[in-house]
């Protein structure tokens, strides 16, 4: 969900709270409705912030006027949190770390915007403003900003997106010599030592997270071509005009070779056979060259029916590119950019993903740092139903975020794993009660487990309505 510039969401900065409130739920309905598990949403665009930050001042995309908040009386981000979790829907704060600017009209940043408080800080480039990636006190600010989000916010995940070093320009040049002088190492390159600063920035960032919430992930969405074969051995056989490696200074193998990542979602935003850059290569390329981490492949749906290349005006272009994820053993699912695209059109494709690719709900990976051993079981001590739902109470919550909802036919608890997963409720923090919709079963057995932070899941209880009690 793409904040900067109102992409997807707010509409506009200057509408009302209700209606964005409306517009943000109808993004979240329509995600819950596909079957979709996460949502990763733009919480810091351009040097600026979705909630009330202390390194940040307010997101003129959120609130109509840059530093200013008159009219969001709750947090903003708390509510969206909130939101996505009643939902079942994993929330990722997804971060901008280097764009201090979208822009050159720098008359409407804050007093409080880097851009005026650290104007030493910035690059100009083309025609935005940077933070200089070099700087240790950009580092250190970039790393506050990432604890403060962890400690005060219940989310699930921090994601970064392709943005590093900016894109090359032609005959543009990113003046930071005087930078790489003073805080490069003896006999060290410029592209080394642009390289070494955001691995810094990369391994500080996950270090700071599992520091203070070891089961919040951490994930990148890096450019979908690391290398091309004519470059490096190593690389895809593509012919992309710029690299994540060669022109943004970043290298993801690397991150994941020395587990600073969760999650890797590579932008293969090509479609499936284009000669210089194929999805299917890349999607290959990837599976191969992937390590210590989960794979989702970012997928471009933005693109539909939207784009010179003709291969976008099939319909089973987009459902193509999640079958052949699928079938990949290695790629563990897919992101899609962005929140509006398949929302406001093509609704044929819709109907189709849901048919064929999204027809039953599915759990996020599990977290596996700071937690090895299985989640213990969850008493269920209580059962009523009312003619609506069947609640239940647990002994303790124990860090429980989830309880799940199975199909439970006459066969053994320990078979249940190939049945279908019906519903995913949220439980708030102190809660031992569990609400479930009595629309949502199959009927009269069900079987329940539940999820803690980690994602970890406790062993299944069956249980059947008709030795529930009534109320």
């Amino acid at each position: 969900m793409a904040t900067v510039v109102n992409i997807d969401w707010p509409k506009n900065g200057s509408d009302s709270v209700e209606k964005q409130k409306e517009d943000f739920i109808k993004i979240l309905d329509f995600y819950k409705d596909l079957n979709y598990n996460a949502v990763i949403v733009q919480v810091r665009a351009a040097g600026d912030a979705f909630y009330a930050s202390e390194y940040a001042p307010w997101s003129r995309f959120l609130t109509g006027e840059e530093g200013e908040n008159t009219k969001w009386k709750q947090d903003p981000l708390a509510w969206m949190i909130e939101q996505a979790h009643i939902r079942g829907l994993e929330f990722h704060a997804w971060l901008n770390p280097y764009r201090a600017t979208f822009d050159l009209n720098t008359d409407i940043l804050s007093p409080d915007h880097d851009y005026n408080v650290n104007p030493d800080w910035m690059v100009k480039y083309g025609t935005k403003y940077y933070y200089n990636p070099g700087l240790p006190l950009v580092q250190e600010k970039l790393t506050s900003i990432i604890k403060e989000l962890t400690l005060k916010y219940d989310i699930d995940g921090i994601h970064f997106d392709d943005y590093f070093y900016p894109y090359t320009i032609k005959d543009e040049v990113f003046n930071d010599s005087i930078t790489f002088y003073n805080c490069s190492q003896p006999q060290q390159s410029l592209a080394d030592w642009r390289r070494s600063n955001v691995d810094t920035l990369i391994k500080k960032s996950y270090t700071a997270i599992k520091d203070i919430k070891p089961w919040v992930s951490f994930g990148v969405s890096p450019f979908g071509v690391w290398k091309n074969k004519s470059t490096d051995p190593r690389g895809s056989e593509t012919q992309a005009g710029q690299t994540t490696y060669d022109n943004l200074y970043a290298d993801p193998l690397l991150w994941m070779q020395n587990g600073w990542l969760d999650y890797i979602a590579p932008q293969i935003y090509w479609s499936l056979d284009l000669p210089v850059a194929s999805h299917k290569i890349l999607v290959d390329w990837w599976a191969d060259n992937s390590a210590n981490t989960n794979v989702f492949i970012g997928n471009g749906a933005y693109k539909v029916r939207n784009n010179s290349d003709q291969a976008w005006e099939k319909k089973k272009e987009l459902p193509n590119q999640f079958k052949l994820a699928r079938q990949t053993q290695e790629i563990n699912g897919n992101i899609v950019f962005s929140a509006k695209s398949l929302m406001e059109n093509n609704p044929d494709v819709v109907s189709y993903l849901k048919k064929k690719y999204y027809k039953w709900p599915v759990l996020t990976p599990e977290i596996s740092s700071g937690q090895k051993s299985p989640l213990a079981n969850i008493d269920i001590i209580g059962t009523v139903q009312t003619d609506d739902f069947v609640s239940l109470t647990i002994a303790n919550n124990n860090a429980i975020r989830y309880a799940l909802v199975y199909t439970s036919g006459k066969k053994t608890a320990s078979e249940l794993k190939a049945k279908k997963l019906l519903n995913k409720i949220f439980i708030a923090t102190e809660s031992n009660r569990v609400q479930i919709p009595k629309s949502v079963l199959k009927g009269k057995r069900f079987a329940v487990t539940f999820l803690d932070d980690f994602g970890r899941e406790s062993e299944p209880t069956i249980i059947h309505l008709k030795q529930t009690a009534e109320k």
